[in-house]
């Protein structure tokens, strides 16, 4: 069984990136604001849709919705001080960052990204030096070293799409990260199939998108995502114990009021440890062995006896 907690960290995350974990086979998550997570397992450091610029707010000035931040970035592009793996779901420039994924590919070298086969000649315009470019397609799964592994399956940002050659354009990750394994829907919407693809795979941890959609974002170009329910309605149908719901407070345009958010959450969750991601918390995930302690945690979310 896995079990998550919730720590403040009151220094900057550049700092909390570098400091090793008590048990290397546990998982410290961070929200990065809006679908961008980050993660570190053993001593590798993954980021997942990192959007840490003000990209948006340059491209929109003067426009109808002019992406203005809500919130600040809570670590800058060059302030990263490690990073192995970073996961693009898909091309919009929240998720490809033009601004972000050029620096984070200069300064890590080493560095990795996995980007949708379909996009993958827009993220080359990002990322210089090819051999750092690993294109995946739904159905296709990489190996990325030190137990973990990314499996991709289809996105549907309000829709399926693909290219002629069936490639997707909008993916979500599965990630197998030692005995955990956690579920990055990208931008999505439900879908047939979802959940048979969620059921087969056993995911401890869903993180989901919550902004919602309609036909007036629609009929801008504003692709949407999971409403709060849904994403709640999507776990419970497949079994996943935990969920952390993201893709808000990033832009006024395209968000939750997080208070009416919160309340919902709370009676829709029961038992379930489910959240609204939040800025400056480090989650603590591991896998509980012992079935005693792993009982007793799963009714308290602060429990560390595992």
């Amino acid at each position: 069984m896995v079990t998550i907690t919730e720590q403040l960290y009151h220094e900057s995350l550049r700092n909390v990136f570098q400091q090793s974990l008590a048990d290397p086979e546990n998982i410290a998550l961070w929200w990065l604001g809006q679908a961008g997570f980050a993660f570190r397992y053993k001593d590798r450091v993954l980021m997942i849709d990192p959007y840490l610029s003000d990209f948006l707010a340059r491209k929109y000035k003067g426009k109808e919705f002019p992406h203005l931040r809500m919130m600040a970035a809570p670590i800058l592009p060059e302030e990263v001080p490690q990073l192995d793996v970073v996961l693009c779901t898909h091309s919009h420039s929240d998720h490809i960052d033009p601004e972000t994924i050029p620096i984070l590919a200069k300064n890590h070298s080493e560095c990795v990204f996995v980007v949708p086969k379909a996009v993958q000649e827009k993220a080359a315009q990002f990322v210089a030096a090819k051999q750092q470019l690993l294109p995946i397609n739904a159905g296709e799964r990489i190996e990325l070293g030190e137990g973990i592994s990314v499996e991709a399956i289809p996105a549907a940002h309000e829709e399926i799409t693909a290219n002629e050659r069936g490639e997707h354009y909008f993916l979500g990750y599965i990630l197998k990260v030692g005995a955990m394994t956690i579920y990055h829907s990208g931008d999505c919407t439900p879908y047939p199939g979802l959940e048979e693809y969620l059921h087969n795979r056993s995911i401890d941890i869903a993180l989901l998108p919550i902004n919602g959609r309609d036909e007036y974002r629609r009929s801008r170009d504003i692709l949407g995502n999971f409403t709060l329910r849904e994403a709640v309605s999507l776990c419970q149908q497949t079994n996943i114990p935990i969920m952390i719901a993201h893709h808000f407070g990033m832009f006024e345009f395209n968000t939750v009021n997080v208070e009416d958010a919160e309340r919902e959450l709370a009676r829709i969750r029961g038992d379930l440890k489910y959240f609204l991601a939040k800025i400056g918390i480090t989650y603590n995930i591991k896998e509980c062995k012992n079935e005693v302690f792993a009982a007793k945690a799963s009714r308290l979310s602060s429990s560390n006896n595992c």
